[in-house]
């Protein structure tokens, strides 16, 4: 859970074009015996002038000019002056101080939820160990949900390397709170720990201690020494027990509300101007549906909002199918309702990641759904206009997933693989053949001393010093957009130009280690495109916008830094200085 091939667009960009028009207008007019003028008499709202990144296949200009939200001119300077009238026309000229680009996009986040917790709860830091967790984080988590009159205790954070699984956290939550139930998440979202009130409400067991359920489709019930569960859950097992949790309080359309505009800032601070939400149902119900179309119905929500539904692997298929279309209801301007976000497996780092040859100690991972599933839903899916949205890491995993997608899909539907660890080397042709995209965690091409180390010891041969491809996707014409997956960053940034960064040099600056599977690391003109055109695609805009060209919206930022041209190690220092959406600047306001 805090990265193409672009299709060339014909563009008026240099004054070639503009001189031969002249030509045959005046021809006319002077047999007339007329004079005429070639300046063009429609002004713009906004000029900008500078160093442009278009995102069009590598090109650069000199200028643009935005009408009504739009651009209407993207060319050189001469051809832009063009489009000035004084008085009425903002100049921008940003020559010499930056970069001018399309505004970024984040092809899979949770901000939704990331921003909840803190409403609702309390996030661990990564560095709290077990001791503290129990002393200082969690008694402060409870105090802050009773003052508040919650009914449930709900966080996240957690190391997943440093909480193992021998430790009865049970009983050590119950000490601290054991009458209302608490959840708390790691910092990956895909493992938690429940106390003996959520897990009766649950049916996993009685509060007499007698089990009820031991095993859990898709996820890992632990059961202690004593043959009680000890409290860790894993992957569906964990969001099976959470659903049981008072989740239309927990998360409310008011809390939800009061979250949109700071997801919003935070966002536009980046340079965030699209944004697919990877699991907008996280407290299972509509509430952050609701508040961000009421949001864009009051014409305050300057960014793209895409929305997924998840169906779990003990959900019921056709229903939920039924919910996730029910969302279109929410469709407006600026949202577009309309994914579907499975887990098909957990995570490789974690040993949850479904993969082939096995780990080390002989185990697979974890499989969610049978190819068979996987096919079924992807059909039903794909005949209701929903695109599949399925979150697979190891290159088992994708195999079966894109197994499904071109046995039970539609091309046109885009149906993306996120994250993605591994891949088989047939399967890259098979995606870029039936129009398969992945949004990938590029922000995780990187590995300090001590995860390269875990993963030597437990990934067998092949994959010890390998994950999450970028190059090979651009080399085999599949469409690669970036997400940050936050508040999932696993000790990665999360903006785009520390993103950038990695994925150009294969290292954390933050990290003392060596750079990071050099072999799949980008240029830096195919980062941006992974974060600017082809999340557009991703997100089926890409005619609106995405790139800075004429007749799309203009989202662009002005960048404090040459990221094309800076020193590598310095691209991470980038901000943008402004984010503009549809032509009005939005940050800073």
């Amino acid at each position: 859970m805090k990265q193409t091939i672009c299709k060339r667009m014909k563009k008026t960009m240099v004054s070639t074009n503009r001189l031969l028009s002249c030509i045959v207008v005046m021809t006319a007019i002077v047999g007339m015996g007329m004079l005429a003028s070639c300046k063009n008499n429609t002004s713009a709202d906004l000029v900008v002038y500078g160093k442009i990144f278009t995102a069009e296949g590598g090109q650069l200009a000199e200028a643009f000019a935005v009408k009504d939200g739009k651009y209407v001119y993207v060319g050189d300077k001469a051809g832009a002056e063009a489009y000035v009238e004084e008085g009425k026309t903002e100049v921008v000229d940003y020559t010499g101080k930056g970069l001018v680009m399309p505004g970024c996009g984040n092809g899979h986040a949770h901000y939704s939820m990331g921003y909840a917790i803190q409403s609702v709860g309390a996030i661990v830091g990564r560095e709290v160990d077990v001791n503290t967790f129990f002393k200082e984080f969690v008694p402060a988590m409870v105090k802050k949900a009773r003052d508040n009159g919650a009914t449930n205790v709900f966080g996240q954070g957690w190391n997943m390397m440093t909480f193992t699984k021998d430790i009865d956290y049970r009983r050590q939550l119950d000490a601290i709170c054991n009458d209302i139930p608490m959840y708390i998440a790691d910092e990956e979202g895909h493992k938690g720990l429940a106390n003996t009130a959520l897990l009766v409400k649950a049916g996993i067991m009685k509060e007499d201690g007698t089990v009820l359920k031991k095993e859990m489709r898709g996820g890992e019930i632990v059961i202690g020494a004593d043959g009680t569960p000890t409290g860790y859950l894993a992957e569906q097992a964990g969001t099976y027990v959470r659903s049981f949790m008072d989740n239309e309080n927990l998360f409310s359309v008011d809390i939800a509300k009061g979250n949109m505009a700071g997801i919003q800032e935070d966002l536009l601070s980046e340079g965030y101007t699209m944004y697919l939400d990877g699991y907008s149902s996280y407290f299972f119900n509509e509430s952050f549906y609701k508040a961000a179309q009421q949001m864009d119905q009051a014409g305050n929500l300057h960014f793209v909002l895409g929305t997924a539904w998840e169906l779990d692997s003990w959900m019921d298929v056709d229903a939920t199918l039924a919910k996730a279309s029910d969302t279109q209801k929410y469709a407006s301007t600026h949202i577009i309702p309309r994914w579907l976000k499975l887990f098909m497996d957990g995570t490789v780092e974690s040993g949850t990641g479904f993969i082939e040859p096995l780990y080390v100690d002989g185990h697979q991972g974890i499989p969610n759904w049978s190819e068979e599933e996987l096919t079924d839903i992807t059909r039903k899916a794909n005949e209701k206009g929903i695109t599949m949205h399925v979150h697979v890491m190891g290159n088992k995993g994708v195999e079966r997933i894109v197994n499904a997608y071109v046995n039970g899909g539609k091309d046109e539907l885009r149906n993306t693989l996120v994250h993605v660890y591994g891949v088989n080397e047939p399967d890259y042709k098979r995606m870029a053949d039936h129009n398969i995209y992945v949004t990938s965690g590029m922000l995780w091409h990187h590995a300090d001393e001590e995860l390269q180390a875990d993963l030597k010891r437990i990934l067998p041969d092949g994959m010890k010093d390998k994950g999450y491809p970028m190059k090979s996707f651009f080399d085999n014409g599949v469409i690669l957009s970036s997400h940050s997956d936050f508040p999932a960053l696993c000790g990665a940034p999360d903006d785009p130009f520390g993103i950038m960064e990695i994925v150009v040099t294969g290292v954390y600056h933050l990290e003392n280690a060596t750079p990071w599977w050099t072999e799949e690391l980008l240029t830096r003109e195919q980062a941006i495109e992974a974060l600017t055109i082809n999340v557009a695609k991703q997100m089926f805009i890409e005619n609106e916008r995405g790139s800075v060209s004429t007749g799309k919206y203009a989202d662009f930022l002005l960048v404090d830094k040459d990221v094309l041209t800076c020193p590598v190690t310095e691209i991470h220092t980038a901000k943008p200085e402004a984010t503009y959406f549809e032509g009005k600047k939005v940050y800073p306001m």
